[in-house]
């Protein structure tokens, strides 16, 4: 079984020193920095805007993979893209035109993602499967780290995967919360190709992060 790549949410990192923990772990083996925004609206929390990733973004060389809780989502995807976002994930729910969100993303040079909640089916992808790099499947109802997982996802993973397989596309499948050791694997089996993981990667501090994505990876 291929190895997933792993990144790292820094929801789950210290702020008071963010730079320093987005360096941290990318120098532990990070494949991606996952950046979480979070408007109070669309989800419970607010967490930081365009100027925090444009600071952000000197500290290291790996892909952004931005994921949009906001809504109306479509003002702020020019701002994150112009501050160093390269991949782009949004909610078919958070505009009144997903399609138009995920063209407005790619004509910006970005990867454009979906990302579906707990209660979103796969269904929603049908028509748009081609015109996107990655689908986020949440696996906790978005807004907090630290949720347990929802193995139900694990359902809806298999059968992205599978319609993604068939058509013969080349979308990656990613997958966001409660993610550890042991939900990883069970994610990897169930098709993911990548995991997103905040309090596993973090966990212990700086010296722990490189034992920490190794884990997350099977290694």
């Amino acid at each position: 079984m291929a190895r997933p790549l792993i990144s790292p949410s820094i929801l789950s990192a210290d702020f008071a020193r963010l730079g320093e923990e987005v360096r941290a772990i990318d120098a532990a083996g990070a494949d991606w920095i996952h950046v979480d925004v979070m408007d109070g609206h669309f989800v419970p929390n607010l967490t930081i805007g365009p100027g925090v990733v444009k600071a952000l973004r000197p500290y290291t060389d790996k892909p952004f993979d931005v994921h949009l809780m906001c809504a109306p989502v479509d003002q702020w995807i020019d701002q994150f893209a112009a501050a160093g976002a390269d991949i782009i994930t949004v909610h078919p729910e958070a505009g009144p035109h997903v399609h138009r969100s995920v063209q407005t993303i790619r004509n910006l040079g970005k990867k454009a993602g979906l990302s579906l909640n707990p209660g979103t089916p796969a269904k929603m992808l049908d028509y748009l499967y081609e015109e996107i790099d990655l689908v986020l499947v949440m696996s906790v109802n978005p807004g907090f780290g630290g949720q347990s997982f929802i193995a139900s996802q694990l359902r809806k993973v298999e059968a992205i995967r599978s319609t993604i397989d068939k058509r013969g596309l080349d979308v990656l499948v990613e997958v966001d919360g409660g993610v550890n050791a042991e939900t990883a694997r069970q994610c990897m089996d169930a098709g993911a190709h990548v995991l997103v993981a905040g309090s596993a990667t973090f966990a212990g501090g700086p010296d722990r992060y490189a034992a920490n994505i190794r884990a997350l990876k099977g290694e």
